[in-house]
């Protein structure tokens, strides 16, 4: 796949990141979404908390998607493959509106989203030991603008049609984030 390849981050905007992702809380929820609590975002990953989480897919008018790579210096599957954007509500912060917030801060778009799904899944990264066990809102919207990816979150992005990303799976699955396996196989290959 090739792809837009951004610079790599100065060892400052790496701390920068590591700072803001141990101070960064997440809403811990039951199997029903309903917020029993709050917690460290970082914490809640090394414990296997389930906390509130959401997904975004964007398409262009051709109905390819924006994916991202990753970047290196993410927590856990960095450098993956996975959909437009992921993040998590802070507490008190609506899903949606911290869905529009993150897609902003990691490629500066303002997009119209509206909620496709929800489920809950658990995923482990073998490389930092880290789990993901979220309550996962997705979320889709259609952009014509040009994104303005941050490299602090994104090492690389492409717009890729589904035909394309169901090969891409077949062939590499280990090139994908565990959570975008279960939504393209729910919502682009359905």
């Amino acid at each position: 796949m090739s792809a837009e390849i951004l610079p790599p981050l100065s060892d400052e905007a790496r701390a920068r990141v590591a700072q803001r992702d141990a101070q960064e809380q997440v809403i811990l929820v039951d199997e029903r979404d309903q917020a029993i609590g709050i917690g460290g975002k970082l914490e809640a990953h090394r414990l296997g908390q389930l906390h509130r989480a959401f997904s975004i897919l964007i398409f262009n008018r051709r109905g390819e998607l924006l994916l991202q790579r990753r970047a290196a210096v993410k927590y856990h599957f960095g450098c993956l493959w996975s959909n437009t954007c992921c993040g998590h509500p802070r507490p008190g912060e609506p899903t949606e509106d911290a869905a529009r917030r993150r897609l902003d801060e990691e490629f500066g778009l303002q997009v119209g989203l509206r909620e496709r799904m929800r489920l809950i899944y658990r995923a482990e990264d073998p490389a930092s030991g880290l789990i993901e066990h979220e309550y996962l809102h997705v979320f889709q919207g259609l952009c014509a603008d040009p994104p303005r990816p941050d490299p602090a979150e994104i090492g690389a992005w492409r717009m890729l049609a589904p035909t394309q990303i169901q090969r891409a799976l077949r062939l590499h699955p280990e090139w994908f984030t565990p959570w975008f396996r279960l939504l393209a196989d729910r919502l682009l290959f359905s």
